[in-house]
């Protein structure tokens, strides 16, 4: 049996100078499985390597003291995970596809726990289409791709906007077009992710900044993408999927999972059921297929309220302004970007995974006696223009700090607020942004 790595932890945590105790614990409570030969085996494995580098003295050291874990240790991708099922979500399928792919490997090996279905398909055009036949029949559903994916996957995304089935996608998104720089981090599918696909249709757009974060905001996802009957998008990256972060809040799923299908019961008069029955709310009540005496017709056509292929005027026009008026409730979803130091003159404002990075550079502006706040998204469409307009106009100036060349949210800020960004700070080599990149560029602005 090969014991490397309890060498390679042995050398490492010795030339930090930890104390050999505490790796010592945490192998014992690794390998408490296993034989007792197995254990010690290591444990000398561990020794050797640490004894190795006693006479190796580093210039800085960590000061360890043992003490109660903070709380759990986690990556993006097993936080995503997590909340799909959080929203009783029972279906995935998926075609591989980094940095995407870690989400889908941590379903896959809930699977055997779960009421839950994990599907490796053939590419990415048959993975949605093959969410978008489940959830139409009822099943929560999810997909996650990349980039390059998500272009393949335009065509299905528009089927689930005209038939107005719920689907959740995942866009952990890479630098470039093509195949870019597969197992790098960016920021550029912004403005192509709320545009995507031909003509305009309602969805939900949401970028977690951290695990936490994305457990929550993926539990949300489902309940509203079947409460209004659209596509959510969540954008990622290989940064917040990737890196090991410490969650010090509990995850926990809700206690009931509301649900927004109706039955026979619940139906007037079932056997003159329309499936896109003209609404105020724009919400059409949503039978599902061979569950009752109510028939479901849907086609990827234009169509008239009881789903039935139609090229005239009044369905077009009707149809049109029924999927447009959900929006104005989809507004009052969306949660305010998080602001910090609101009274400051200066505001850094960023969007997904560089929050983390954003929030630690404030705090040493700040603690240099330099007056900045941050502003942190992550519902970001529909527009939260008003909460937007509240927090920017009292700040002097604000500077957007995004992975992408043209800073696309705030290009977006600029359009649907008239609000424009003094400054920006940009990176897009396909490496993430540190908290000292962006305090040595807030500086020369300052």
């Amino acid at each position: 049996m090969n014991s490397s790595n309890s060498v390679a932890a042995g050398a490492g945590l010795g030339l930090m100078e930890v104390a050999f105790e505490s790796l010592s614990h945490i192998l014992k409570k690794k390998f408490q499985s296993k034989s007792k030969d197995v254990v010690e085996m290591n444990l000398s494995a561990a020794k050797f390597g640490y004894d190795s580098v006693k006479d190796i003295s580093l210039k800085t050291t960590l000061k360890w003291n043992r003490r109660k874990p903070k709380g759990a240790l986690i990556d993006g991708s097993k936080a995503f995970a997590l909340g799909a099922l959080a929203g009783d979500c029972r279906f995935a399928s998926f075609y591989p596809m980094s940095p995407a792919t870690g989400i889908m490997a941590q379903l896959s090996l809930l699977a055997d726990d779960f009421p839950l279905v994990v599907e490796q398909a053939e590419d990415e055009l048959a993975a949605i289409n093959m969410i978008i036949g489940s959830s139409f029949a009822g099943v929560r559903s999810i997909t996650a791709t990349s980039g390059g994916g998500f272009c393949l996957m335009t065509e299905g995304l528009g089927l689930a906007g005209i038939t107005e089935t719920p689907v959740v996608i995942i866009n952990a998104q890479r630098p470039g077009p093509a195949t870019g720089l597969p197992t790098r981090t960016a920021q550029g599918d912004l403005l192509f992710t709320i545009r995507a696909a031909q003509d305009e249709f309602p969805r939900f757009v949401f970028a977690p900044g951290t695990p936490f974060e994305a457990f929550q905001i993926t539990a949300r996802a489902f309940k509203l993408s079947e409460k209004y009957q659209v596509p959510v998008i969540l954008l990622t990256d290989q940064f917040l999927n990737d890196s090991l972060f410490i969650s010090e809040k509990p995850f926990r799923a809700p206690k009931s999972i509301p649900r927004f299908t109706v039955e026979d019961k619940d139906i007037k008069a079932p056997e003159q059921y329309n499936r896109f029955k003209l609404t105020k709310s724009g919400v059409s009540p949503r039978a599902l297929p061979c569950n009752g005496e109510a028939l479901v017709v849907v086609t990827g056509n234009e169509h008239s309220e009881d789903g039935h292929i139609s090229e005239e005027i009044k369905d077009r026009v009707n149809m049109a302004r029924k999927r447009r008026s959900k929006v104005k409730n989809m507004i009052k979803e969306m949660k305010p970007p998080q602001l910090l130091y609101e009274k400051s003159k200066t505001l850094l404002v960023c969007w997904g995974s560089t929050k983390g990075a954003v929030m630690e550079a404030v705090e040493v502006l700040r603690s240099r006696k330099m007056d900045v706040g941050c502003l942190i998204f992550s519902d970001i469409w529909p527009f939260p223009s008003d909460h937007v307009i509240s927090a920017l106009e009292k700040c002097k100036k604000f500077v957007m700090v995004e992975l992408n060349q043209t800073a696309q949210l705030g290009q977006l800020i600029r359009e649907l607020t008239g609000l424009s960004y003094s400054d920006a700070i940009l990176k897009f080599d396909g490496r993430p942004i540190y908290p000292n990149d962006i305090v040595e560029r807030v500086i020369q602005f300052i």
